[in-house]
């Protein structure tokens, strides 16, 4: 792993993949970005579960109405019951598996305290839970943490030098619109996220599927779940 710190900045998700928890565990800070626009139909307030009709979008709903340019720790839900019925459905379709009852009881209290009406707060709720049951300890916190300026690229390296970082490790997509050079002005080491090559394991209803959410792994092989995953091995050859 690089020397120095390494940062990561990203919007927050809900219950996202198992590639963004490896994203988190691979850098010693995550800047939950969320002082940016909310997108609809992104992965901000949804995601994938497999279920035997194929994969499902478990969605909070959100007020969007009207708020067009609203920032995603502007976004508030909508239906104070949507975790409840959230939970009923992974309950429906993830109760057979070999780990669901490893994690009933953790998970049933994380739904049933989500009652915070913003959406980034719960993101991070659910973040934060995650973290701890695949015994990820890097920091998270938020952009706004910083006083920073600019915009696209800009930002970002305004956010690294605000954050203390010297490496900035960033999801493949971005390649396509990052100025690198402004990394390089900064003397900022940028390295990008690689989501290919994940190992298959035995999961509910398949055909089998990459892009679920990562409680479809954890529902799956329970603790083992750090094998199915790229950054516990890159963290124990760099130690």
């Amino acid at each position: 792993m690089t020397t120095g710190k390494r940062v990561a900045i990203v919007q927050s998700c809900y219950i996202p993949w198992k590639g963004y928890f490896d994203l988190i565990n691979l850098v010693d800070e995550f800047i939950l970005y969320d002082d940016r626009q909310y997108t609809r139909r992104d992965w901000r307030n949804r995601n994938r579960i497999k279920t035997p009709q194929g994969t499902q979008w478990l969605t909070i709903p959100v007020a969007v109405k009207g708020r067009y340019d609203q920032r995603i720790d502007e976004t508030t839900i909508s239906d104070p019951g949507w975790s409840q019925k959230h939970w009923k459905t992974l309950t429906h379709n993830y109760g057979s598996t070999a780990h669901f009852e490893s994690y009933r009881d953790t998970f049933e209290e994380v739904y049933d305290g989500a009652t915070d009406r913003r959406l980034s707060a719960v993101n991070r709720r659910f973040l934060e839970a995650i973290n701890d049951l695949l015994g990820i300890r890097t920091r998270l916190s938020w952009s706004t943490d910083y006083e920073t300026d600019g915009a696209r690229t800009d930002r970002l390296v305004s956010l690294c030098l605000a954050a203390g970082a010297t490496s900035y490790l960033s999801g493949p997509s971005a390649r396509d619109y990052m100025d690198e050079a402004l990394f390089e002005e900064a003397e900022i080491e940028l390295e990008y996220m690689d989501y290919t090559g994940y190992p298959q394991y035995e999961q509910p209803h398949p055909p089998f599927e990459h892009a679920v959410t990562v409680l479809d792994l954890l529902f799956s092989v329970g603790p083992e779940a750090p094998h199915y995953m790229k950054s516990f091995a890159a963290r124990k050859t760099a130690v």
